[in-house]
């Protein structure tokens, strides 16, 4: 399953910087997953859960399985975030947008 990646970066990024920041991106989180047809699955999971229960849920009051998608795709999103904006990453760097290609 493929996916649509946006990032949100500085205005003053060239087209080649947003290509290489959105590659290095894929890359990170795709290895973090373990594989690309992941990324959508886990990331709506997440969504879901995230909608239900806050993006900063009480773990406790989750099961094992939503704990573990959670945990799964916060590292995942961690390790793309700190591959494309570095270890001091901070809120106004920009985000990103998943979406299925259809």
């Amino acid at each position: 399953m493929t996916y649509r990646l946006r990032l949100f970066v500085s205005d003053d990024s060239s087209p080649a910087q947003r290509e290489a920041a959105e590659r290095l991106f894929r890359q990170a989180l795709e290895s973090s997953l373990g594989d690309a047809a992941l990324v959508l699955p886990v990331h709506a999971a997440w969504q879901r859960l995230a909608a239900r229960h806050g993006e900063s849920p009480d773990m406790e009051a989750l099961t094992v399985e939503e704990r573990m998608v959670f945990e799964t795709w916060q590292l995942a999103e961690a390790a793309a975030l700190q591959a494309v904006f570095g270890p001091h990453r901070h809120l106004d760097e920009g985000g990103y947008e998943i979406s299925a290609i259809d």
